[in-house]
């Protein structure tokens, strides 16, 4: 099974796959990875953020989440994907695939910011970053989980997400 967590950088990606796979392992004892897609990055010395660095990068997640499910893992997946030709490519190619948006509005995510990735992108002191300089294509995702309200009961997330995978029979 692979759980893909979609969004822009500072969406929340990464600290609701973290939160979800506590609640993972409360259901399953199966071995259970988090692939973030910075680390992937770091960990394949992909300091390359331009389209091409970026398409590079997203083959190396997808095909590595497919090489992991065949071994009946658990992955959970945090991860920026802005080509929906790799997550069309995950849907057909991974089994019991699930994607998860992680939607926020751009001016929340400029009120949340601490690393001034967006800000420092807008006055032109960076390029490529997705959002600004590089469009983020809204996903087709199996759900969107709305993370523009501080406080967010993850709660009422997770059991909708773990509900819509087992009409999707897809256990754990």
């Amino acid at each position: 099974m692979v759980i893909w967590f979609i969004g822009l950088s500072g969406s929340g990606k990464t600290s609701i796959s973290k939160e979800f796979i506590k609640r993972i392992e409360q259901k399953s004892s199966k071995q259970i990875y988090h692939l973030d897609g910075d680390e992937i990055r770091f960990l394949f010395d992909n300091k390359d953020y331009t389209i091409d660095g970026r398409r590079k990068n997203a083959k190396v997640l997808s095909n590595l989440c497919k090489f992991l499910n065949s071994k009946k893992v658990i992955i959970v997946a945090s991860v920026l994907s802005i080509f929906p030709d790799w997550q069309n490519w995950n849907k057909k190619n991974i089994d019991d695939y699930f994607e998860v948006f992680v939607k926020v509005g751009f001016q929340k995510l400029l009120e949340r910011e601490v690393k001034a990735l967006y800000r420092d992108a807008l006055d032109g002191k960076i390029r490529n970053v997705v959002g600004v300089d590089i469009e983020f294509p809204t996903p087709d995702s199996d759900y969107v989980l709305d993370n523009n309200n501080d406080g967010l009961d993850w709660e009422v997330h997770f059991m909708e997400i773990f509900r819509k995978l087992k009409n999707k029979d897809i256990s754990l």
